[in-house]
């Protein structure tokens, strides 16, 4: 669904005028971005990556695209992160090749997480932390920032306030009244956001068809309680590598039942280290233990924590289901998957629960039993903050589309007018001058792929390419044509990968191929190009025919 096809490229930027251009994240859950640009000067609040899904083969990440500011690179006031996830904040390092020194604005526990990547990628990044109650002022862009809920620590959400009108951006959040941390999103800093006036609300859509409210991370400890405590094999919990409340559920649990915790992964051990060393993640004594030696101990006093929970291939629990990991599991063992399945990633998940089963574990997941909450808001608690804040406009942001449609019907429910909701799209752009918000235009927005060291090298048609030849296979015909008489001196000649069937199965085809090439050539054809493309018609057609396939065809011609 396209909310603007007539979309042109936008205006200039009208004078006093504040222009929001979402650059990821609308229309999918990942790769969140979002562009604020007044007077010359450009803020961007989260930065983050969409992971590949099984018709996307061999790209690593999704990056948000950026192209339309790469020439004002340093007009960048700074990077604003909401919090540490990876879908907002994963493609920062890409982002700071363009410029290293761009500012980093956000919470200690967020900062840390995105230094630790960034000392990968060899970048020392200026990074500005804050906390929720503060204020800082960027040039024109005053920022003051609230406590919100996640299922992280330290999440913010920003009030920007500048010349050309006010946005508060939540980032992620729901308003769990007994987290773990005992931090709950103020909803009284909204209310005087509200007072003071919002002209745009930006609010996470990604619940917004979940009625009522979403649970409390509390109602997980008893069932993890309960599963630990009828375990007589290993334990093996997977989740995000950045859920330190789910960690720390574990580690309780672990404790309590005699049993001693391993981290699985290098994402988990390293931001699990982050967020001990911070205070963000108590341990209790003698817990830790390391997984080599893990893998020696009984069964029954060892649990893993690792990575894996969407299925991703690379990572720990993918490989355990493949028996590519020295972490062996069978009867008697029990993996519970304590997290929420993101759209996308069902037929990964599914394929490596199918395999854990098969090996004789038993898999516990969100289907199964209350292993899991939402981090994100219900319909219920955006009612709520609509009807606490009162914005002027708004625009669902975070979510496929039907999650945006249905948060806007949320907003219209508490009195917004539907004229004043921004649904928009990645590029779509959107001017805020005396209070109103309205669309004049789109950039172009497309996917940014990265795959292996290459970044944005990759394109759809080439996707596509990959996607036929795992699905339909790869045939190449080779010929030697006589560039004097046009005659077939060797070949033709075919050969197939993927394809079930023998190459004998095209010998009956070799004789048309070079009837066809001799033809073209009498007919004054000496074009490799068009020689080639002879040879791949005739051999397309016979393969659609005789063995209902479209493979990729590569026809190869030389001049002899």
């Amino acid at each position: 669904m396209n909310f603007h096809p007539e979309l042109s490229p936008p205006p200039a930027l009208p004078q006093g005028a504040l222009r929001i251009i979402p650059l990821g994240g609308l229309g999918e859950v990942g790769r969140n971005m979002a562009m604020f640009d007044y007077a010359g000067k450009i803020l961007i609040v989260d930065c983050g990556v969409l992971f590949p899904e099984d018709n996307q083969p061999g790209v690593d990440l999704i990056l948000p695209d950026w192209s339309y500011i790469e020439d004002r690179v340093d007009d960048i006031e700074a990077i604003v992160l909401t919090h540490g996830h990876e879908d907002h904040i994963g493609a920062v390092p890409y982002l700071l090749r363009l410029r290293a020194d761009i500012p980093i604005v956000g919470s200690q526990l967020t900062l840390a997480f995105i230094e630790a990547k960034l000392k990968e990628h060899r970048i020392t990044p200026v990074t500005l932390a804050v906390k929720e109650g503060q204020r800082e002022k960027l040039g024109d862009f005053d920022l003051r920032f609230a406590a919100v809920n996640h299922s992280i620590p330290d999440g913010l959400a920003v009030f920007i306030k500048t010349p050309g009108g006010t946005v508060l951006h939540t980032g992620d959040f729901k308003m769990d009244q007994l987290p773990l941390d005992g931090r709950i999103t103020d909803l009284r800093e909204f209310a005087r956001f509200g007072e003071e006036g919002v002209d745009v609300f930006m609010t996470d859509s990604t619940n917004a068809e979940a009625p009522g409210f979403t649970l409390s991370e509390v109602e997980i400890t008893p069932v993890l309680n309960q599963m630990f405590a009828n375990a007589t094999g290993r334990v093996v919990v997977a989740s995000f590598a950045s859920h330190v409340h789910r960690v720390q559920q574990v580690l309780n649990a672990a404790h309590a039942h005699g049993r001693k915790v391993a981290f699985v992964g290098r994402s988990m051990v390293r931001n699990m280290g982050i967020a001990a060393d911070l205070g963000y993640l108590e341990i209790p004594p003698n817990i830790l233990v390391d997984a080599k030696k893990a893998d020696d101990m009984p069964p029954e006093t060892v649990a893993y924590m690792c990575t894996g929970s969407q299925g991703e291939p690379m990572a720990a629990l993918s490989r355990i289901a493949s028996l590519d990991h020295k972490l062996k599991v069978g009867p008697g063992d029990l993996v519970i998957l304590a997290s929420s399945l993101i759209p996308g990633n069902e037929n990964a998940v599914y394929r490596v629960i199918n395999g854990l089963m098969a090996l004789g574990a038993t898999v516990v997941h969100q289907g199964t039993a209350r292993v899991h909450v939402s981090g994100h808001a219900s319909a219920g608690e955006l009612l709520y903050c609509y009807n606490i804040v009162r914005p002027k406009n708004v625009m669902p942001i975070h979510g496929e589309v039907r999650h945006l449609l249905a948060n806007g019907a949320l907003a219209m429910k508490t009195g917004v007018h539907k004229d004043r909701i921004m649904f928009a799209q990645n590029g779509v752009v959107v001017d805020l001058k005396d209070g109103l918000a309205r669309v004049v235009g789109a950039v172009e927005s497309h996917n940014v792929y990265v795959d292996g060291s290459s970044v944005g090298e990759i394109t759809d048609s080439e996707l596509k390419d990959r996607r036929i030849m795992s699905e339909e296979g790869f045939v190449s015909v080779f010929a030697v044509v006589d560039s004097a008489n046009g005659k077939v001196v060797n070949g033709p000649e075919v050969h197939a990968r993927g394809i079930a069937e023998d190459d004998s199965v095209f010998d009956a085809v070799l004789p048309q191929i070079k009837a066809a090439l001799e033809e073209a050539t009498a007919k004054g054809s000496t074009d490799n190009q068009q020689l080639q493309q002879v040879m791949r018609r005739v051999l397309g057609r016979y393969v659609g025919n005789k063995l209902r396939r479209r493979p990729m065809i590569i026809p190869i011609v030389i001049e002899a």
